[in-house]
Formats: structure tokens, C-alpha cells, sequence
């Protein structure tokens, strides 16, 4: 696998290892033996932010049809006046020092709540071993968004380990790892026959507008947005349908002169509702008139599971090729590293 000399953290295999990733990454959930148990536990919270709060909503999307209780992720200081000895709170940071999730925590442990979490280190797991809870100590040197499968696993596990999951998921991931190992050198390869690079360059001189049409896609476009963020150093938005059709379809009249510099990725799902499929079909039709940048994204597997998952190494790949068309190091995160040092 060629690397460009201005990848200078080598972001190119991070992403290519994701399905590498899983594999370590559940290896590291079948050694974890869960050393407290809770009873009545009717609500999740996963605290984190960035790419450690993502691994929440890949969480929430995956277990959408199996989990009893309602999982909310939390990106803030502070938790809702909700959480109480009935919630479980997961405290997700990657590096296990994001301030964020640290006063989360404290607030937590006020509210009384059951705590867990996941980090490489850092004060969280300080914390967390201090105070006796759970905590999977994961893997480090990566950056944090490209860590997603070193969040989401482990976040199955500690559910599992409380009785909240059943296995089934993890042979869904089993069947990701299968399909993402067949599918990376053709996502890795820097030719018009790849079509995350063929997509990558008719889009990255614009300003990419992503659309959701069912909770997996919702979720895989709320991380392809960041992608292009990070990893390409380019501002995109995304909504999902049906909610566009009710205030964001009407925002397509006005400034007319911009969008020939935006486009539209409509990310589909074969699960997708039909009333949402046919909203797609006429959204995209009247849009059109305004905008013909568009282009629909779906992708293979067996379930809507592994289509997730397919759909996020999708997108982390045209948000790479984005960063290489711009000639930009997709890794540093300056601005990020700006306002950490000022807030220090």
C-alpha cells in the first residue's frame, strides 16, 4: 500500500487497519471480565466528545433494535438532571484527559450514577481504577477519529457485560471484518476504478452537504462530516430525511450564486422506509433544479449492521482522498491543538 509523502502520520493506513482494528478490538473485549454488576439500569449516557462521542452513535445506531433502554450521548461538561442510580454512564475519551468528559464524570459520581468507561490512559482511567469501576484500557497511537473501533467494541462489551446485549452483534462484526478485508486495497487504491477516489474528486472543491435516510445513515453522515472536517481540512453539514423536508428544503431558494460550489452526498440504505425512499427521490428531483451536484451513496453487506460499518470505512476513504486532492496532510488537527493550548 503506497503512501503520499505529505500523509506524514501515515492516515492512510489508519484507516485501512479498521477492519484490523475490530479484530483487536474485540479481542480486547473477550478479556474483560466486568467486576461490577447493576440491576435496574433503564438509561445509558455516553459521555465523550469528537471521535470518542461518535463511537456513542455507532453504538445507539447498531443496537437500535436489540437494546430495552435508551442510550443518549452527551457532549458537554455536565449530564442531564435525568441521570440518577438507575443510569449507566459511559465515559469514553480516547486520550482519558478530554476536559469534557473528566467534569462529566464528577458529575456523574454526583448524580449517584453507575460509571464505566473506556481510554488508553489518562486521568480518566486514573479516575475510573481509583473509584473502583470498569474500565477497558484500548489501544493507543492513533488519532482519536481514527479509533473508532477501539470506542464502539469495547462500548458493546461493558453492555454486554451487563446483560444488556446479546452476541449476536459480534457476529455481525465478525462479518465486517470479512467484508472490509475484501474491500480496503479497492478503497486504498489511487485509480478512477475506486470509487471513493473518483467521488473524492468531484466533490472536494466544494462544500459537501450530507444527507441521512434511516438511523445508520443518519449516524454514517454525522462521521463523514467530521471526516471532511479533520481529515481534510474542509467545512461540510449534514441533516437526514425525513427532518430536511420539514425547514431545510425550503433553505435551497435564496444565494442561488453559491451552490454551484456545494454538493450532495445522499447516503441510502436498502432498509430504507419507502415513504423515505420516495422523500429522497422527489427531495432530489427539487433540488436539482438548483443544484445537479448531487450523488447517492450505498454500499454492500449482509445486514443493515455490516452496512454501517461499510459505510463509515466508505466515507473515512473519500475523506482521505478529499485531503490528498487538496494537497493537505489529512493527521494534524492545528486549530484543535490551538484552542487546547489557550484553554490551558
Amino acid at each position: 500500500m503506497d503512501t503520499h509523502s505529505i500523509d506524514t502520520q501515515n492516515m492512510k493506513k489508519a484507516i485501512y487497519d479498521f477492519s484490523d482494528h475490530l479484530v483487536q478490538a474485540m479481542e480486547i473485549g473477550n478479556a474483560f471480565t466486568p467486576k461490577n454488576m447493576f440491576n435496574d439500569i433503564q438509561n445509558i449516557v455516553v459521555a465523550g466528545m469528537g471521535g470518542s462521542a461518535i463511537g456513542g452513535d455507532v453504538c445507539q445506531a447498531l443496537l437500535s433494535d436489540e437494546l430495552k433502554v435508551p442510550i443518549f450521548v452527551n457532549r458537554n461538561y455536565t449530564l442531564p438532571n435525568w441521570v440518577n442510580e438507575k443510569t449507566l454512564v459511559i465515559c469514553s475519551s480516547y486520550s482519558g484527559n478530554t476536559e469534557e468528559t473528566l467534569s462529566a464524570y464528577e458529575d456523574a459520581k454526583g448524580k449517584g450514577a453507575h460509571l464505566c468507561g473506556i481510554s488508553t490512559g489518562g486521568t480518566l482511567t486514573e479516575n475510573l481504577t481509583a473509584d473502583n469501576y470498569d474500565v477497558i484500557i484500548t489501544t493507543s497511537g492513533l488519532q482519536p477519529r481514527a479509533a473508532l473501533a477501539f470506542s464502539v467494541v469495547p462500548m458493546l462489551y461493558l453492555l454486554k457485560g451487563q446483560g444488556l446485549i446479546s452476541d449476536s452483534i459480534f457476529e455481525d462484526m465478525s462479518k465486517t471484518v470479512e467484508l472490509l478485508h475484501n474491500q480496503r486495497n479497492y478503497y486504498a487504491a489511487e485509480n478512477a476504478d475506486n470509487p471513493t477516489y473518483t467521488l473524492a474528486k468531484s466533490i472536494y472543491t466544494t462544500l459537501p452537504i450530507i444527507y441521512g435516510t434511516s438511523a445508520t445513515t443518519s449516524v454514517a453522515a454525522l462521521r463523514l462530516k467530521g471526516q471532511f472536517c479533520e481529515n481534510a481540512d474542509m467545512l461540510a453539514y449534514h441533516n437526514e430525511l425525513p427532518e430536511m423536508n420539514h425547514n431545510e428544503i425550503v433553505g435551497w431558494e435564496n444565494n442561488a450564486d453559491l451552490f454551484k460550489h456545494i454538493s450532495v452526498l445522499w447516503l441510502t440504505d436498502s432498509n430504507d422506509n419507502d415513504r423515505v425512499k420516495l422523500r429522497q427521490e422527489i427531495t432530489k428531483r427539487i433540488i436539482e433544479v438548483k443544484n445537479k451536484n448531487q450523488y447517492i451513496v450505498s454500499v454492500e453487506g449482509s445486514s443493515e449492521r455490516i452496512r454501517l460499518l461499510h459505510m463509515i470505512h466508505f466515507g473515512d476513504w473519500v475523506s482521505y482522498w478529499c485531503a490528498i486532492f487538496h494537497g493537505t496532510d489529512p493527521s494534524p488537527v492545528e486549530p484543535i491543538m490551538q484552542l487546547k493550548a489557550e484553554l490551558s
